[in-house]
């Protein structure tokens, strides 16, 4: 049945990270799950178990001292600001180790081979969070707990494919020496984080595993379809992965806020199709699709359901 082989995980829980009126807002996820519910599939979805990671496994990607001082802040100070972009609340702790949590349960379903592939829709998001600090919105790193926490099930090469808007810098940073995981990422440049440049390529074993595609202001679909089909199905090619994970943000969409592209909806919904394609060829269509940015409640609502449209299609 349609929809069967796809895993999706929303839990109210995520709303526990509250930021009030901050762009990154719990909006996000009621809009994208009031979208959905409304699908002929949504019905026939797998629907995963899933709780809070445990810190050991969070800890192989973030620093203990910090995993704990984080804890701690939100437990006793409630409300603040990590730094000036990321608030905290009292429930974000646990929001930010449940979708951690996330990434195991959602790796397990698709390595297993229950589904063959998953999306966890998940606040706060991950790709900014670095081995000792929040940033940028992002609090724990899903997609790389996702990553380690898959080589303990046995998959020995990993490709990640970062397409939001904003650059990957923590995905980025905990895989830059490392031959096992790919990371790759097209991105708004000079932007936010300020990372992001086609000279970075790796570092000792990791050298030639980290693949950026900075693309100017105002780039546009065919501009992204090529840096796909000339720079990373080249290198995927070459890599061959077990399974493809991919940081889905949303902010490279024409009417967000904080971005500065021109795709449409049905630009995730094409990028999706391409990389499943290549799924399909080079393991067996695994691929695991973390939430990222996108803050046009519309057009990230309308993206998402794009982009699940085609997971569920295949």
């Amino acid at each position: 049945m349609i929809g069967n082989q796809t895993a999706l995980i929303w839990k109210e829980e995520f709303l526990e990270h509250d930021t009030g009126l901050h762009p990154e807002k719990k909006e996000r996820l009621t809009a994208i799950h009031n979208r959905l519910v409304k699908t002929s599939y949504y019905a026939y979805l797998q629907r995963p178990d899933v709780v809070a990671a445990p810190l050991d496994v969070i800890a192989k990607i973030h620093n203990s001292n910090y995993i704990l001082s984080l804890q701690e802040l939100c437990e006793k100070k409630r409300s603040g600001f990590i730094d000036a972009d990321t608030p905290y609340s009292q429930g974000t702790f646990h929001a930010a180790s449940l979708g951690a949590g996330a990434a195991i349960s959602l790796a397990d379903t698709v390595w297993s081979g229950k589904a063959q592939n998953g999306i966890a829709l998940v606040r706060p998001p991950g790709h900014h969070a670095v081995e000792e600090s929040a940033m940028g919105f992002c609090f724990f790193n899903n997609i790389a707990i996702c990553s380690r926490y898959l080589q303990t099930l046995g998959a020995k090469k990993i490709f990640i494919i970062d397409w939001d808007v904003h650059h990957g810098n923590g995905t980025e940073a905990s895989f830059y020496e490392d031959d096992t995981v790919f990371f790759s990422s097209l991105h708004q440049y000079p932007f936010y984080p300020g990372t992001g440049k086609a000279s970075n390529i790796g570092r000792g074993r990791g050298e030639g595993t980290n693949l950026n595609c900075p693309l100017p202001r105002g780039s546009m679909e065919e501009d992204y379809i090529k840096e796909f089909q000339n720079k990373i199905f080249p290198a995927m090619d070459e890599f061959g992965p077990d399974i493809i994970l991919i940081s889905a943000g949303f902010d490279a969409h024409k009417d967000d806020p904080l971005g500065g592209m021109e795709l449409h909806s049905t630009s995730f919904e094409k990028f999706t199709r391409l990389i499943q394609d290549k799924a399909k060829e080079h393991c067996g269509g695994k691929i695991i699709s973390f939430l990222e940015g996108g803050y046009d409640l519309k057009a990230l609502s309308d993206s998402v359901e794009a982009h699940v449209s085609v997971l569920i299609s295949s």
